[in-house]
């Protein structure tokens, strides 16, 4: 067995050496299989959450921790930071394409981008810090208010903001889209930015804490709260997500909470499933892979709160 998968199966097990004897049993049980073993299964598994994500319209980030860090035995730090990575990943991909089509607008995204990324650095800090089992229920509290957000979110295609707050006026936060489905120019601004960053903050240091992206929470903030178009607001949300898990991820890798046999077959498969869940996109009934995603993410939010309470 190679010396990275000693380690990571050597620090799972001195984090759980307090859990149940089930989880412990598990874990020698897991650690029987060969090291490419858990490769494969992590790609294979990735790929298929890949081709979830981009149908049920979720970041990979969002079921990849919850999902991988219930599944596999590896320490919950190396899931939380690979996780970034494959959000990190998801949105350099998508972000040139965007930008040059006008669905990302860089005025919009670099105010909520800064602010975030700071609080995500202190996120990282805090979520690398806290004990284990506090890190799985608040995870679990985390993604259950995911599933909630999912749940009751209504978006608007383009928001009516009467009149631009002042703040965004003065830095500019306002453009123009070309829309091919109408055929006709679109012009926005936003209101409510105050309240916007502030609520960015928060979003940043969830992203840090769980390295769960959020793709989940940008878009109804954007949407809903300042009144940018769905369709701008899908588009800088991957801009924003590039900024801010690129500052996470940093933490992450500096605490050497990253290694390469966890991270490279995590965002291949991601990729790979992303890749092939576009061209299943026109034909598939997303309703029924929402309610997939959202089952998943429900019993994964279970799942971690019973193990954040010794259960």
């Amino acid at each position: 067995m190679p010396p990275s998968m000693s380690i990571v199966l050597d620090l799972t097990v001195i984090a759980l050496a307090n859990e149940p004897a089930p989880l412990q049993d598990a874990l020698q049980a897991a650690s029987i299989l060969p090291w490419w073993a858990w490769v494969l299964l992590l790609f294979l598994v990735t790929f298929v959450l890949g081709v979830i994500a981009v149908i049920g319209g979720v970041g990979g980030g969002v079921l990849f921790v919850p999902i991988v860090g219930g599944l596999f035995p590896f320490h919950v730090d190396f899931v939380r930071g690979t996780g970034l990575l494959i959000a990190l990943a998801g949105a350099l991909a998508a972000g040139p394409t965007l930008l040059r089509g006008g669905m990302a607008n860089l005025r919009l995204a670099m105010p909520p981008a800064l602010v975030a990324s700071v609080a995500a650095i202190f996120g990282a800090r805090i979520g690398l810090a806290l004990p284990d089992q506090m890190v799985q229920l608040a995870l679990g509290i985390t993604i259950l208010c995911v599933v909630a957000i999912m749940l009751i979110s209504r978006k608007s295609a383009n928001p009516d903001v009467p009149q631009a707050d002042s703040l965004s006026a003065a830095l500019k936060m306002h453009g123009a889209y070309h829309d091919p489905f109408d055929n006709r120019e679109v012009i926005w601004k936003i209101h409510r930015t105050p309240q916007g960053l502030a609520l960015f903050v928060v979003i940043g240091i969830l992203a840090g804490m769980f390295g769960i992206g959020a793709g989940w929470a940008n878009v109804p903030v954007l949407n809903l709260v300042m009144g940018v178009p769905l369709k701008v607001s899908v588009g800088t949300s991957s801009f924003i997500l590039s900024i801010v898990d690129s500052a996470a991820a940093w933490v992450y890798l500096n605490q050497g909470a990253m290694l390469a046999i966890i991270a490279v077959p995590s965002v291949l498969g991601m990729m790979l499933g992303s890749t092939i869940g576009v061209g299943f996109l026109s034909s598939a009934n997303v309703a029924v892979i929402r309610r997939i995603v959202l089952g998943l993410l429900l019993l994964a939010g279970v799942r971690a709160l019973l193990r954040g309470f010794g259960m």
